[in-house]
């Protein structure tokens, strides 16, 4: 067979992975550096290497001490990396001061996850909000993107007028398109209310899965939905909203969302842009948060999570409710998974410990989101023999809790339902 002429294979980007380890910090530097190394991998970069660097004083104008930065330079010689990861976030100056010192490009946290997001985003919703956090992140870096570029430019429209600048031009253009994403996404915003505000009117409970990133969000909705999200062992492996039906014990049907992933240190640019998608969440009547219970970071990532919950607003009238769902304890040692399932029971209901791979303790769940999303009051009805369809209406909008028929055909039934359900339920009584 004969070798092709053009390789359109992508070519191979070497990486060196470095993950600042600053002093008083509460997390496990060997797990963070870990993650880092997964965020790389996600980018498709080689790795190879990756150390912690452990800092004792900020320098400000290259974040490492001196030293550092010669070791970091010589070690990334050794390997020929092509770019160094910093698993931090760097100010611009600093960027580019590392730049120089390393002679390689440099990308930081923000700027990496910002470029996963990017080349994950799959829906229009989901491709404004990756461009808009990007927009807003690379408008304070244009000093280092544009310095061969810092000249005078003469001219009409967007060349820029007499006397400006190509970085103040470009500005000028960033700062014109974030207006009209923005612009764009207030849209998507009205669109998303005015779509709940349809699915009131058919007032199936909404359920919302959130949780770090890699926790097994999308693995514990396919479980619990049968449907096939994407679900691999990578970081950010989902990023648009994905919504389904379940049905619940005693056949309550409700709406679960599974959202996008949380991660430590998640750009603030991404938290806003992905507002009308975390809206999601504050409107649920029950948010999931799923844990990784098997990590040893285990409690530094659940209170990053809840961190970014805190950031989003509550729903008006809707306090919030959240049940904890410790997943993988598939993956917890043999002699410390009794215990783990032991400590969920005894948190008065507030945790549930599950393997969404498995399938174990998932019927558990189930009965529990029930539990916590039946508030609705018990109604009793009398249907005569020709209400078939008013019966089966009943089933798939309520929760039948009893059913019992007479001798002359009449059927008694016990049920749960919304008060707009039951609004319903009596105009389509009364037009029969």
């Amino acid at each position: 067979m004969s070798k092709p002429l053009v390789d359109h294979a992508p070519p191979v980007v070497s990486a060196l992975v470095i993950h600042p380890e600053r002093h008083g910090s509460d997390r496990d530097p060997d797990v963070r550096l870990e993650e880092a190394i997964g965020l790389a991998a996600a980018l498709d970069l080689e790795v190879r290497a990756a150390e912690v660097a452990r800092i004792r004083k900020v320098t400000p104008a290259t974040l490492f001490g001196r030293g550092k930065v010669d070791e970091i330079l010589a070690l990334r010689h050794a390997v020929e990396a092509d770019v160094v990861v910093v698993d931090d976030s760097l100010t611009p100056i600093q960027q580019r001061n590392l730049e120089k010192a390393w002679e390689a490009k440099v990308i930081d946290r923000t700027g990496l996850i910002l470029e996963i997001f990017a080349r994950r985003a799959r829906t229009a919703e989901g491709k404004l909000q990756v461009e808009l956090a990007r927009l807003d992140y690379e408008r304070s870096r244009l000093v280092r993107t544009w310095t061969h570029l810092e000249r005078q430019r003469g001219g009409l429209g967007k060349t820029g007028g007499p006397g400006e600048t190509q970085i103040e031009l470009d500005r000028r253009i960033i700062a014109d398109r974030i207006v009209k994403l923005k612009a764009d996404l207030e849209e998507v915003r009205r669109t998303r209310g005015l779509h709940r505000k349809a699915r009131s009117k058919v007032p199936h409970p909404t359920v919302a899965l959130v949780g770090y990133t890699n926790a097994g969000k999308s693995t514990l909705f396919n479980r619990l939905t049968g449907a096939e999200v994407m679900a691999k062992d990578l970081l950010f492996a989902t990023l648009d909203t994905t919504q389904r039906t379940i049905q619940l014990p005693h056949g309550r049907p409700a709406i679960i969302s599974d959202t996008v992933g949380f991660i430590s240190d998640l750009p603030h640019e991404l938290v806003e842009a992905f507002r009308a998608t975390l809206e999601e969440v504050a409107e649920a009547d029950l948010i999931l948060h799923v844990r990784d219970i098997a990590s040893p970071d285990s409690a530094a990532q659940a209170r990053d999570v809840e961190a970014v919950l805190e950031r989003i607003p509550e729903a008006e009238g809707k306090p919030r409710r959240i049940l904890e769902v410790w997943n993988k304890i598939d993956l917890v040692d043999a002699d410390e998974r009794g215990l783990t399932v032991a400590r969920a029971l005894n948190t008065d209901g507030r945790a549930v410990a599950v393997s969404a791979v498995t399938g174990d303790g998932v019927e558990a769940l189930r009965e529990r989101i029930a539990a916590l999303i039946d508030d609705e009051p018990e109604i009793d009805l009398t249907l005569d023999p020709s209400q078939g369809e008013a019966l089966a209406w009943l089933y798939q909008n309520g929760r039948v809790l009893s059913r019992e028929a007479d001798d002359e055909g009449r059927v008694r039934v016990k049920v749960r339902l919304h008060t707009a359900a039951l609004g319903r339920f009596e105009r389509m009584i009364g037009s029969a």
